[in-house]
């Protein structure tokens, strides 16, 4: 496997900045932070992390408004406190990939702020401008995700700007060459500064519809989204026409061919489009994207079969390309609260992660994944995000994944020395990682172990993926490398469970994953609660 590039079967570890670890005692997490733990994240068995935006920002979405994306926002440090972090993960062996958001700005970016102030200028067409129509109202009826119309009134041109996340987001206008080019001059930046690779936020919002046609309608019943709540007006239609547009192909490949002139680089776009699967597939395929994930593992719905058959159908559709997956990120509510229907544990934080990555594919980990932690139950006025203020009480938003990480005793767990900019939840701080570190059964040590023992086996990072027919609560699945078969199967299940199997042949139980672990009798098994079984095939 040694000419197997870096990225394929990795674990990507999400760190979100402004939650990871507050050096200067402002009380938001910052670079020189990341630098502090890097031996933390190094032990967990990881081989890369990515970083949430970082860059000058007015923060009205926290880093995701961009309004210089060649700078470090002076919140989390300089640009050379990045060139020290990146200096000190590869000297542990860590690759590093950045975020970054090319379909829109923030409405403070020096593009903008010359766009808006007439149709003559310079980059007057580098935004998407429209008229409005005879009676005043929107071109379209487009909605941002945010709620509410997508379009925003501008009096110094007389029209309106399309965005399709805040209002304070506006999009940039992709069938304009001299975007991508300026878009891609921004990658080629930290590209010569040595980064490993890109996730890539939103990707297929790049384009929209030049002819600016209605999205349809979509029945009540179809309402049910990826990454926001039903009740929120953005599902109340078929997005066809304000994102994944057939023109984002050509540029995905200009993009490919700049991470080509560079070694080892990795792009992985996320994408959430009326067909995400389709679209992941599609993206991925020919000299287009390394990886891509989408938003089917980030929901609710949490059964065997609904693994199985998301899996299954990406594998039909993904001939060529490579899937990223990830149950958790700094979007949704954590993996624990959101599947583990009260009955979160060390055990079941340990077999969700050794499932997920178990997958065919890489894997993107999210900063407390580790520890155990759930879903922080935060009060209106400790809200920060403006999507969970709008739609509150109905949606919280996505405060509540994104309280700073406990790492020992204390006030605020060792975050900060200031108040932060969340809080620490009390069930967070007893899960600290001090605590966890020195205790043999915590999850935090489970992780390691997992983590650890899977970068010796070579069949469940690179090898292909069948799954087995297996009754509710049970996923089984075979990985096959160069003759070398591993079976691995899940209880998805807070209750002890026995099944048969249905293979013939031997099976030699693996140890050493550290999971709680099932045992073979004859042709039965049987599964503690959350518990799951390895097992080399004959």
């Amino acid at each position: 496997m040694t000419d197997t590039p870096w990225w394929r079967g990795a674990v990507i570890y999400q760190i979100y900045p402004r939650s990871f670890l507050d050096t200067n005692g402002d009380g938001v997490g910052d670079l020189p932070g990341i630098i502090e733990r890097l031996d933390y994240v190094a032990g967990l068995g990881v081989d890369a992390i990515w970083i949430a935006p970082f860059f000058r920002s007015p923060m009205a979405d926290f880093g995701y408004d961009i309004a210089d994306p060649c700078d470090v926002d002076p919140l989390f440090g300089t640009l050379a406190d990045f060139d020290r972090l990146l200096a000190a993960a590869h000297a542990r062996g860590l690759k590093v990939m950045i975020d970054q958001v090319l379909s829109h700005t923030s409405d403070e970016h020096a593009w903008f702020r010359e766009s808006k102030q007439g149709r003559d200028n310079p980059r007057a067409d580098w935004y998407v401008w429209a008229d409005a129509n005879e009676d005043g109202t929107p071109p379209n009826n487009w909605l941002s995700i945010f709620g509410g119309s997508a379009w925003q009134w501008e009096p110094r041109r007389g029209q309106y700007y399309l965005h399709n996340f805040l209002a304070s987001q506006p999009d940039l206008d992709f069938h304009n060459p001299a975007v991508r080019a300026a878009v891609l001059d921004n990658l080629r930046f930290w590209l010569d500064r040595g980064v490993d690779g890109f996730r890539l936020d939103s990707i297929n919002f790049c384009f929209h519809d030049a002819q600016l046609r209605d999205n349809p309608a979509k029945p009540k019943a179809m309402r049910t989204g990826r990454g926001f709540s039903a009740d929120n007006p953005y599902a109340f239609q078929y997005h066809f026409h304000n994102n994944t547009q057939p023109e984002n192909l050509a540029f995905l490949q200009d993009l490919r061919a700049l991470m080509d002139r560079y070694p080892s680089i990795a792009t992985l776009g996320e994408i959430s489009s009326e067909d995400s699967l389709a679209t992941m597939a599609e993206y991925t395929s020919g000299q287009r994207l390394h990886m891509g994930y989408s938003f089917e593992l980030l929901t609710r719905d949490f059964s065997a079969a609904y693994i199985r058959d998301t899996v299954r159908a990406l594998e039909a559709k993904m001939t060529e390309g490579w899937p990223c997956w990830a149950i958790s990120n700094h979007d949704v509510e954590r993996v624990l609260s959101r599947w583990g229907n009260g009955h979160a544990s060390a055990a079941m934080a340990n077999q969700l992660t050794a499932m997920v990555c178990s997958l065919r594919g890489s894997v993107c980990v999210y900063q407390g994944e580790e520890l155990g932690l759930t879903e922080a139950e935060l009060p209106y006025e400790a809200l920060r995000d403006p999507y969970g203020i709008t739609f509150w009480p109905e949606f919280k938003g996505r405060d509540g994944c994104r309280t700073p990480m406990p790492w020992e005793d204390g006030e605020h767990a060792g975050f900060s020395d200031a108040t932060p900019w969340l809080p620490v939840p009390p069930e967070h701080g007893v899960l600290n990682v001090a605590r966890q570190q020195v205790d043999p059964g915590s999850a935090l040590s489970g992780y390691r172990r997992f983590m650890h023992w899977r970068r010796g086996q070579p069949a469940l990072r690179h090898g292909d993926i069948r799954f087995l027919d297996t009754p509710e609560p049970v996923l089984a699945f075979v990985r096959e490398l160069d003759g070398e078969r591993v079976l691995a199967v899940f209880n998805l299940s807070a209750a002890a469970v026995e099944c048969a199997l249905p293979l013939a042949g031997a099976l030699r139980p693996l140890q050493g994953h550290g999971l709680v672990s099932g045992t073979l009798d004859g042709g039965r098994l049987h599964l503690p609660a959350n518990g799951s079984l390895f097992a080399r095939m004959a």
